[in-house]
């Protein structure tokens, strides 16, 4: 009989922390149904204290999802432990996950502290937590440049104390995989909790080498029996384990003999559904859930699978919730058609917002022959603008081999009307030059990423950008058939979130 993993998902927390991709509540609340579809055992909400805003988001995914254990990071803090408690009032299955750094360098120079203190505290957080739940997380934070001897002090100490999952991460990212196994069985063979089944070990795992993934599985091939991922792999800096490539290996290599909770055919609408709502495109030969994951250009590949899929696809499609036999969505397709590809995947809408998002579902299949699952999830996220203060009326370009760009622009700045227009060196460059002659702010532009378009000339371009401020980076996005109109709109969305 195969073990059991158990997945933790934190793409709501540690994935939330890239720049730009900030969701707010509602659209958590979507997130977090759509895990609990795809099977996911832990969601780990929010860090309640660190705004309102978490801790309002912790309270409602407790309330919108029923089997899933609801996670809260704290530090060792009694009051981020008693606001942590606080925001899981209404979670069915509740975890209060808590920790302090151990390595040299964060007893060090974090807390100027010592081992000792640092157990004490560590010890000191989960008889703390554990008076308000019975499921308490214990990380110990940077334990992938913690020496062995006295992490396994550590674990062992808080497992006494009532820890029920151990969280051993590779903050840094630094470890290799040998390494990082050899750390997980370490534990194993020199805790006693561990091997009495008292608690069991977690892998939280970051990216900065590339090596996430590699880290997790040996982690898991050691023993831990938790491991900490999110969607895409998104996450600060190079990101977190991706939860599609751990679910995946262990589907495909039987071998390892862990199984896991994860229905993989929801993984590719869940992949799409967070790129949609983050607004963050999966990079193209990303695997598992990438455009490329399953496409052969090789004329061997082609000619291989043609013969037999399996000569180099190890995968089906179908298994990851790729169907090459998806309902396509033309300009004839009705209200009902559009209703279940949204809840394919994972978007529910019904009534006036659905009537909202049909008609301009109606206005692009115009203008396309097929529209694809990235463009209606973009539609289906488009009255997330609706309440902005600024808003595009018209852009009208006039550009050509031998000729000076020139843009006419109009914008609606909370009801009022306001026209330029400017020249510059291209469509783009002429279209946000006009844009700032009516806003008048020192802005910098300091990225500028078209996402690739994937099928053809008439296909949606998405446009992100980056754009400073007094001091603080902004991050927009657009979406439209037309690549400059995509620009200037994602120019204005960053404009729309400046602090006032």
């Amino acid at each position: 009989m195969s073990d059991r993993l158990f997945i933790f998902d934190t793409t709501l927390r540690d994935g939330e922390q890239v720049p730009g991709c900030q969701l707010n509540t509602v659209e958590k609340i979507q997130v977090a149904k759509q895990l609990e579809q795809l099977g996911v055992d832990v969601i780990e909400a929010g860090f309640p204290i660190s705004s309102p805003g978490d801790f309002n988001s912790v309270i409602e995914i407790s309330k919108a999802v029923t089997w899933p254990t609801i996670c809260a990071l704290t530090r060792a803090v009694q009051k981020d432990i008693d606001v942590a408690n606080e925001a899981l009032q209404y979670a069915k299955h509740k975890r209060i996950h808590t920790g302090i750094g151990t390595s040299d360098s964060h007893i060090k120079y974090k807390f100027n502290s010592n081992r000792e203190e640092i157990i004490e505290r560590a010890v000191a957080a989960v008889k703390y937590a554990k008076r308000y739940v019975e499921d308490v997380e214990f990380y110990a934070e940077d334990a992938g440049r913690t020496d062995n001897e006295y992490l396994a002090r550590v674990v062992d100490a808080v497992v006494k104390a009532g820890a029920t999952v151990i969280n051993i991460p590779d903050t840094t990212g630094y470890c290799l995989p040998a390494e990082f196994g050899a750390k997980i069985k370490y534990l194993m063979e020199h805790v006693d909790g561990l091997s009495a089944g008292k608690a069991i070990l977690s892998t939280h795992c970051h990216n900065d080498l590339g090596m996430a993934t590699a880290n997790t599985i040996a982690g898991i091939m050691n023993g831990a029996r938790q491991a900490e991922v999110t969607i895409n792999g998104i996450g600060e800096r190079a990101g977190n384990t991706s939860l599609e490539e751990v679910a995946m290996i262990l589907k495909c290599h039987r071998g390892i003999n862990v199984d896991t909770n994860i229905n993989t055919q929801k993984i590719y609408p869940t992949s799409r559904l967070v790129s949609s709502l983050m607004n963050m495109p999966v990079q193209p030969n990303k695997a598992v859930v990438g455009r490329n994951a399953f496409a052969h250009s090789s004329g061997i590949h082609q000619d291989g699978v043609l013969k037999n899929v399996q000569t180099y696809e190890i995968m089906d499609p179908k298994d990851v919730g790729i169907d090459d036999n998806a309902i396509v969505l033309t300009a004839r397709s009705g209200r009902a058609a559009l209703k279940h590809r949204l809840s394919v995947l994972g978007v529910e809408i019904d009534g006036e917002r659905l009537d909202a998002v049909y008609q301009e579902f109606l206005k692009l299949a115009d203008k396309k022959k097929e529209v694809n699952d990235d463009d209606i999830l973009m539609l289906a996220g488009a009255d997330r603008a609706s309440t902005n203060g600024i808003k595009l009326d018209y852009l009208q370009v006039t550009t050509g081999m031998g000729v000076k760009s020139v843009a006419c622009i109009g914008l609606d700045i909370a009801g009022e009307k306001f026209e330029a227009s400017a020249s510059g060196n291209g469509p783009v460059d002429a279209a946000i030059k006009a844009l700032k002659n009516i806003i008048k702010r020192h802005m910098v532009l300091k990225e500028f990423t078209i996402q690739a378009i994937s099928k053809g000339s008439d296909d949606v371009g998405k446009v992100h950008m980056q754009v400073e401020y007094e001091g603080s980076m902004y991050y927009g996005f657009g979406a439209n058939t037309d690549i400059v109109t995509a620009s200037v709109e994602a120019y204005i969305d960053c404009i729309n979130k400046f602090k006032r």
